[in-house]
């Protein structure tokens, strides 16, 4: 039994669902699908999820978001129309429209959450309503109902744990079963979802609930490659990553998969396969715990931009018993997050997204450090990009920090900071943001052209 995850451009019109059903008929073992929102049809669209977040803003400040809602039926009344179906199916989704629209107002992420996750659920029924037409036993299968349970961090949720013993029981289902992807219930009864592209965590807690043979995930690329094709030229295609080169990538930049897709998947060692629904017959590029090491020692090249340092000097730090701690406290005071924290013996560097980071807190969080800290010096920088090389072969090769520094060099980038994990599959450079893309361009060069 596979589980099979079709993306929002794989599901953006009637056309391209339908490409999708023929994909899930081709193999008996494509049982359990799980279902994005409508995508973009054109570079120019607009994603079916960005329409709910508009519609619901709007509504939420009490503005009349009739035009938001008209947009949201039209674009699935046009897939509805297109395959054929009834308007009783659109008179279905105008009815859920409204009735989330008339849920209370008092809390705002509970609410933005029950709108934003109408794109999936709505997709899913349109699906398995195509594929019951065509005389297939296929049905949708509501995630509440399933046992899809998490915490209730809206809009950023996480699975609990007892939710896989319920989910096990969609392997003794018959037929096809259409799963929504994106969001799951809270033990209250509430919608929950994940972060955006979220749908891509269904699919893994879903293949690993089943103990699925194949996670396959369907998007719009043949296989993934080895640097964003919007920076290189014709990047190198990859057939074959490992679980932590691609969540090192995933972390780093990369858009095919969200980052914490394969945790539940790697767990159980369930092989993932990236395909293309408009080239099914393409190999597509496999996640497994393992890989041939024949590819030289760095596999992808990526970056993640709108980061911000918070720079800490203190002589004698070193011997300060709970320095460490005592900045962490007040950075979860403010409800931050950090991503790296490279040091020297009287200075470190915290790095974290700036879109959290906004200006009062920054205010408050200087001000604290000076204050309760005593330090020496620190100071803020802005629009940081992180670089990441990425490669099980990186572990067994000499030189791999030289040859990135000079081909940074060389391409006059300042490098600010380096950070190698301890797993030695990765190494981090941050740099200046307007230097992301010669970055790319000079690592692709050294360990890919050369």
């Amino acid at each position: 039994m596979k589980v099979v995850k079709f993306g929002g451009s794989s599901l953006a019109d009637s056309r391209q669902i339908e490409k999708a059903c023929e994909i899930i008929l081709a193999d008996k073992e494509r049982r359990l699908v799980v279902v994005s929102a409508p995508g973009k049809r054109t570079k120019g669209d607009t994603k079916m999820t960005d329409l709910l977040i508009e519609m619901a803003e709007k509504h939420f400040r009490g503005e009349n978001a009739k035009k938001e809602l008209n947009l949201i039926i039209e674009r699935f009344d046009g897939i509805i129309k297109g395959l054929g179906l009834s308007s009783d199916v659109t008179d279905m989704i105008v009815n859920d429209l409204n009735g989330r629209l008339d849920m209370s107002l008092d809390n705002k992420e509970k609410f933005f959450d029950t709108i934003k996750a109408a794109g999936e659920d709505n997709n899913a029924k349109i699906v398995a309503a195509y594929l019951a037409q065509r005389g297939v036993d296929a049905v949708y299968v509501d995630p509440r109902e399933a046992g899809l349970l998490l915490n209730n961090e809206y809009g950023n949720a996480r699975l609990l744990p007892e939710s896989y013993g319920r989910l096990r029981l969609l392997k003794k289902k018959n037929g096809i079963m259409i799963f929504p992807g994106f969001f799951g219930y809270s033990k209250e009864g509430d919608v929950v979802t994940f972060s955006r592209g979220g749908s891509d965590i269904t699919g893994s807690i879903l293949a690993a609930a089943i103990k699925a043979d194949l996670y396959e995930n369907f998007t719009d690329v043949d296989s993934v490659y080895a640097a964003d094709p919007s920076i290189v030229e014709n990047p190198t295609p990859i057939s074959a990553f490992t679980y932590r080169e691609m969540r090192e990538l995933s972390y780093a930049g990369f858009s095919i998969l969200h980052e914490e897709t394969l945790e539940p998947v790697y767990r159980m060692g369930i092989p993932v396969c990236i395909k293309n629904t408009n080239n099914p017959a393409a190999p597509g590029t496999v996640i497994a715990p393992t890989r041939e090491l024949n590819n030289g020692p760095v596999i992808g090249i990526a970056s993640g931009l709108g980061f911000c340092s918070i720079y800490v000097s203190k002589y004698m730090m070193n011997r300060e018993v709970g320095f460490g701690r005592k900045i962490l406290a007040i950075l979860e005071d403010e409800g931050l997050s950090y991503e790296h924290i490279p040091s020297g013996i009287d200075n470190v560097s915290i790095i974290l997204g700036q879109r959290q980071f906004d200006e009062g807190k920054e205010k408050r969080v200087v001000g604290r450090i000076k204050e309760e800290l005593g330090v020496d010096d620190i100071l803020v920088e802005r629009d940081r990009a992180l670089v990441m090389i990425v490669g099980e072969g990186m572990m067994s090769t000499v030189g791999i920090t030289a040859r990135a520094a000079k081909a940074l060099s060389q391409a006059k980038v300042n490098i600010e900071m380096i950070n190698q994990g301890s797993s030695e599959v990765s190494m981090m450079f941050g740099i200046k943001e307007k230097d992301n893309s010669t970055a790319i361009k000079a690592l692709y060069n050294e360990f890919f052209r050369n």
